[in-house]
């Protein structure tokens, strides 16, 4: 989804701040960025009402709460109507297993991030999501053996300098 609110300078740094630890109050947020608290906040509620923000969450390390097995799923499925494949997509993404769900094209139909206890709660996963589900053709599965890298940060364009200038 592209934006459709123009990003200037103070937004993009504000949006870069957040990117890297969002726990931190508006006030600092603000310091960082050399705003005002008041300014920081409103363009922090503008940008989440326009949904450049989507939502902020906490990073937990899986290894400290006893989920540290990682799976990629690949998944094809039999028959790929927009029903079925919608179905599908539901019950993956309301497992509490399943990390991340893309429905893909010129492959699988569907690519899993599964984060699970043990191998055990793997084979729980597959048992619940893919061999109760006759339209599931296909399962290819990789377990990460080291994760070199874990993130959601997002390369952020440059400030729009077409548009008008707004007040800080």
């Amino acid at each position: 989804m592209t934006s459709s609110i123009p990003l200037d300078e103070i937004d993009l740094r504000l949006l870069d701040e957040l990117q890297r630890d969002a726990s931190r109050s508006n006030q600092a947020l603000a310091e960082a960025v050399q705003v005002s608290p008041a300014t920081s906040l409103r363009r922090l509620r503008r940008l989440g009402e326009a949904g450049v923000i989507e939502r902020t969450v906490a990073v937990l390390s899986p290894e400290a709460l006893g989920h540290g097995l990682t799976a990629i799923v690949e998944i094809t499925l039999d028959v790929q109507a927009a029903e079925r494949l919608a179905a599908f997509e539901a019950r993956v993404v309301a497992d509490a297993g399943v990390q991340q769900c893309y429905r893909t094209s010129g492959g699988p139909d569907f690519v899993l991030i599964a984060q699970v206890a043990d191998m055990a709660a793997y084979q729980a996963l597959v048992q619940r999501l893919f061999n109760a589900d006759a339209n599931v053709r296909n399962v290819r599965c990789f377990f990460s053996v080291q994760r070199a890298k874990c993130g959601l940060q997002i390369a952020l364009p440059a400030a729009d300098v077409t548009a008008p200038a707004r007040p800080a």
